[in-house]
This record gives structure tokens, sequence and C-alpha cells, in this order.
């Protein structure tokens, strides 16, 4: 998959290359080998969130950010207060060099103050799909951000730190807070299983979707679920009724579904799409999937049972192609995903 800005999306395997590394996988449009022997350093940046996802109070953030001596990581303090009285938050943090940097800092908020994560003054939106008219976005639940590192193919973004708090369920009132969101739409007729994982695995290398789920689940029939995910956070997720299968080299061989949020390297741009590739590699099922952006121009990626219909998503066939799926520039983003999809 190949965006007009550049996207470093993970996109599905190939089998060019099996005979080198075991595995090889296309990104960005353009063929890769990967050895995932090869691993990548993920650096975190401390942060303490306070977010407005408790819609029963107002709510005004204040970030502050300084940089700590003989360290490479920072600190952010976001200060919150629901009352109209001052507040003072102050935060020191030393180094192994006995230097501190200490922050203080005082706000008062009106008791009239509209919640940041909120469209109206009452709260979040019941509407998962509608975004804050503040352009405040919750961060509630998230954990610390790994910085991102180098470029193209071997891009590295967030893989949160624990690893995998980058993604988390949330309700579906909490949805509209959150910047980056995946709505779950579920069989009509059966309970299916599903996984999400990070490009790069666990212990950093480039394998996570070799069984390296961060979240797993199952979706009843009919049922919805909302995933909302960190900025700079690449990756998949994949669904089959029962166990998600695995092709002869641990990878999940099923449909997938790919995304790229919000890429630091590319400005916030996002992407999307729908992938048969690893299913129909392995000689598997190739179950139906369809992905469209709420927001934007609705783009839309999906495929089929069997790929009998295939619309702007990636086949076998299709695996060197480049520009399928959706390009979404900066901003908020809502993705649909209808699993079990039949047009």
């Amino acid at each position: 998959m190949h965006f007009s800005k550049s996207l470093t999306l993970l996109a599905a395997l190939t089998s060019s290359a099996l005979a080198r590394h075991g595995h090889s996988a296309r990104h960005e449009g353009h063929l890769r080998r990967q050895d995932t022997g090869s691993t990548v350093t993920l650096t975190t940046t401390n942060t303490v969130y306070v977010c407005p996802c408790d819609s029963s109070t107002s709510t005004s953030l204040v970030s502050i950010s300084t940089p700590i001596p003989a360290t490479t990581s920072t600190s952010t303090v976001a200060l919150t207060s629901s009352t109209s009285t001052s507040t003072s938050i102050s935060t020191s943090t030393s180094t192994s060099s006995s230097t501190s940097t200490e922050i203080s800092t005082s706000t008062t908020v009106s008791s009239t103050s509209t919640a940041a994560a909120s469209t109206t003054s009452s709260g979040a939106s019941a509407d998962w799909s509608s975004v804050p008219s503040s352009g405040e976005y919750c961060t509630t639940g998230f954990g610390g951000v790994t910085n991102s590192s180098g470029s193209g193919d071997t891009y590295v973004g967030n893989v949160g730190s624990p690893y995998g708090t980058n993604i988390q369920e949330v309700s579906a009132s909490e949805a509209s807070s959150y910047k980056y969101v995946v709505e779950f739409q579920g069989s009509n007729t059966e309970d299916w299983k599903v996984v999400i994982w990070n490009k790069i695995g666990p212990d950093g290398k480039m394998d996570g979707w070799y069984g390296n789920a961060c979240h797993s689940f199952t979706i009843a029939a009919g049922a919805t679920k909302y995933y909302a995910f960190d900025t700079d956070s690449q990756g998949g997720w994949t669904a089959s009724k029962g166990s998600i299968p695995l092709n002869e080299y641990g990878s999940y061989a099923s449909t997938w579904g790919e995304f790229d949020f919000g890429s630091t390297a590319n400005d916030g741009w996002s992407g999307f799409d729908v992938s048969a590739i690893q299913a129909q590699n392995a000689g598997l099922t190739v179950q139906g999937m369809k992905i469209c952006s709420v927001l934007s121009d609705g783009t839309c990626s999906s495929i089929t049972e069997d790929a009998e219909t295939v619309d702007n998503a990636y086949t076998a066939a299709l695996a060197d192609e480049g520009g399928l799926g959706g390009n979404l520039v900066a901003g908020a983003v809502r993705l649909a995903v209808t699993l079990d999809y039949s047009s």
C-alpha cells in the first residue's frame, strides 16, 4: 500500500523471500525482505495523562513539558480541575546525576467550562463517530508513548509502554472522546474471534502478526465493540469463526485489516486497507471484511468471502500494487469495520 503522503503502513505478507528469511512482507506497496532476528530499540516518553472522559464533570487541560538533564526522556503533566478554584500541581523528576527539574503551575477553571473530550457541555456524544468540537482528545487508559525511529520499511512508531497499551477497548459512550477509533461490527450469525497487533512485536522485532497480538476478544453475533488507538500506531487485526488460522510460519492467515494512525513521520496522516494476501498464499479461507472511513470522503476497502468481490483491497494477485485502501489527511479517524462482510 502506498499513500500519497508515503505513509508507513504495515501490509500483508508475500511469499517471494520465504527461502531466505522464512517470510517477507509488502510494505508501502513495495516488496521488502525482513529479518526477524534484527531488533529495534524502543524508547519511552514518560507521560502523565489526566483526561476528561467523565462526562459528569467539566474539564480544562493544560500540558507542560520540559527537557530533563542527562536523559533522553521527557515528562509531561496534564493538569485538570472540575471546580472554579485554583489548583496547583508540582512535579519533581530526578536523574541519575542527581540533577532535578521541578514544574509548578497553577490554573483556574471556570465551573462553566466545556469538557475537552465532548461535543456538548453535557459530556461525550452518544454518537461514536462524532469528534470533540474543542479539538481536544482523550488519552485516558493509554500507557506511555514509545518514541518513533527509522524510516520507510523499518519505521517504528508507538507500541505503548507497557507494550500494547497504545490500543484499548472503550465504551460506545466514550469512543467519540478519542482521536482514532475503530468500530467492530460482528457477524450477523455467529460469534467471531478477533485479534489486534502492533507492527513491531513485544521483543522489538517486526513480527507483531506472528502470534503476538496485544488484544484478543470474541465478538458475539450482532454485537459491536469499540477500540481506541493512540497516535502513531501501526499494525493490523484479523477475524475468523472459531480460532484464528495460522500459516506454516506462524503468521495470522485470515483476512486482515491494516491501520496506520497519525503517523509522526508523515505529518499525522492515517491509512487503512483490507488484505487477503496472507489467507490466499496459505491456501486458506478468505473471510469477508469491509472497512469504511466514517469521516472524510467515506472511502471503503472490502473483500467478500472467498474474494468473490474485491473493492479497493489487496489480494495475492495485487500484492505489488500501491495506493489501495484509504489515505486520510491528518485529524481524527473513525473506521467502521464489518466482519463476515457480504455484498
